[in-house]
C-alpha cells in the first residue's frame, strides 16, 4: 500500500488508536498532520524517524471554527490534504435514567460534531482536487447499542449515519468515505475499566482476544489506499467477531 505524496490529517493522533493510525499511514509513506487538544510529541518523534513530514496542531474538534483552522494550517504546512481520518473521541457513561446534559452534549459534540466539523472543511477541498478518502472511526456499538452508553453509542451510531451520506454527497468527486467499527481495543480508556467488564469484552468474541491499536490501524490505511478505490459508503467491524 503506497501513500506516497499524500497527507493525512487524524484527528486525536496523539495516543491510542489514532497515534497507530498516524505511524501506520507514515509508514505505508504518507506526511501527517496530528489534531489533538494534547501534547502530541511522542508521535512526532516516532514519524520523524520514520523518515515523514509531521505536524502538530492543537485544536478543540467540537470547535467549527477551530477544527476549520487545524485544516487550514494543514494546508500551509504540508501544501495539500488528501486523507482525513476522524478518530478523536470521548465517553462519559451513565445510565440513561442517571445521565446529565453534560454528558450527553459533551459526547455528542466531540465524537459527532467534531466528525462533522472536520468533513465541513475539507470537503470542499476534495471535490475541487476531485479526489480524497475520508475514514470515520465509529464503534460497534453504534451498531448495536450498550448498556450505560446512550451517548457515546448515539454519537456512534450518527457517525455510520454521517458516513453513508457523505459517501453520496461526495462520489461522484472521486471521494470515497467509510468507516471503522472497532470492538474493545487495548488502550489507555481500557486499562482503567473493572477487570470484569473487560473480561465480558474478550468473552463475547469470537477469537478470545480484544484487539490491539494495530489491528485498527491497518484496516484505515487499506481504506485510504489504492486497493479500497472501489470501496464507499461501508462500515467495517474490527472486533474479532465481537459482534456476532
Amino acid at each position: 500500500m503506497n501513500l506516497q505524496n499524500k497527507v493525512a490529517l487524524v484527528t486525536g493522533g496523539g495516543a491510542g488508536i489514532g497515534r497507530s493510525i498516524a505511524i501506520d499511514l507514515a509508514m505505508h509513506g504518507a506526511d501527517v498532520m496530528i489534531v489533538d487538544r494534547q501534547s502530541a510529541d511522542q508521535v512526532i518523534d516516532e514519524i520523524k524517524k520514520i523518515g515523514r513530514k509531521v505536524f502538530a496542531a492543537q485544536a478543540d474538534v467540537s470547535s467549527f471554527s477551530e477544527s476549520s483552522r487545524a485544516v487550514a494550517v494543514t494546508l500551509e504546512s504540508l501544501c495539500r490534504l488528501d486523507l482525513l481520518i476522524n478518530n478523536a473521541g470521548i465517553n462519559k457513561d451513565g445510565v440513561v435514567w442517571k445521565m446529565t446534559e453534560e454528558q450527553w452534549d459533551a459526547v455528542i459534540d466531540v465524537n459527532l460534531k467534531g466528525c462533522f466539523n472536520f468533513i465541513r472543511a475539507v470537503a470542499p477541498i476534495f471535490k475541487e482536487q476531485k479526489s480524497g478518502k475520508i475514514v470515520n472511526i465509529t464503534s460497534i456499538n453504534g451498531l448495536r447499542g450498550k448498556f450505560g452508553q446512550a451517548n457515546y453509542a448515539a454519537s456512534k451510531a450518527g457517525i455510520i449515519g454521517l458516513t453513508k451520506t457523505v459517501a453520496r454527497e461526495l462520489g461522484k468527486f472521486n471521494v470515497n468515505v467509510n468507516a471503522v467499527a472497532p470492538g474493545m481495543v487495548e488502550t489507555e480508556m481500557m486499562r482503567v475499566l473493572p477487570q470484569d467488564v473487560k473480561d465480558k469484552s474478550i468473552s463475547e468474541t469470537v477469537l478470545e482476544r480484544v484487539a490491539q491499536p494495530e489491528d485498527i490501524a491497518h484496516v484505515v490505511t487499506f481504506l485510504c489506499s489504492d486497493y479500497a478505490r472501489h470501496i464507499t459508503g461501508e462500515v467495517i467491524k474490527v472486533d474479532g467477531g465481537q459482534y456476532i
